[in-house]
């Protein structure tokens, strides 16, 4: 095993707004204090009662999913909480991950699956 599931990510032009529909949905608490990640206005944080935690990222041109049309497909990311950045980024990129933005000084660094999907490595 390389890393653990952190949480889910949901980009939107909203975070705020789309965390408290989620958490009106699946129950949780809205931007609870947790110290792998920073509040403010591009970034909210829901924690379930499961232990999962769902994130939602503003992006400013934000385009959303239209089904079933494959020119708009569902989107979203995974961050992967891990030890050693160094260590899981040689791991991911001997399975087919290719590295998008390695974010100089940052504790997470950005890669695309072998189908494209972008993921985030984030030292925990």
């Amino acid at each position: 095993m390389i890393a653990e599931l952190q949480c889910i990510v949901l980009d939107c032009p909203e975070p705020a707004r789309l965390a408290v529909f989620y958490q009106a949905v699946l129950g949780g608490e809205v931007d609870r204090p947790d110290r792998r990640w920073s509040r403010d206005a591009d970034w909210s944080t829901l924690h379930l009662p499961s232990g999962l935690v769902l994130c939602f990222q503003r992006v400013v041109a934000y385009q959303p999913p239209q089904w079933p049309d494959p020119t708009r497909p569902q989107q979203f990311h995974l961050d992967f909480g891990v030890p050693d950045l160094d260590r899981a980024e040689n791991e991911v990129l001997a399975l087919g991950a290719r590295l998008l933005d390695g974010g100089s000084g940052r504790s997470w660094r950005i890669y695309a699956d072998p189908a494209g999907h972008p993921f985030c490595l984030v030292r925990h």
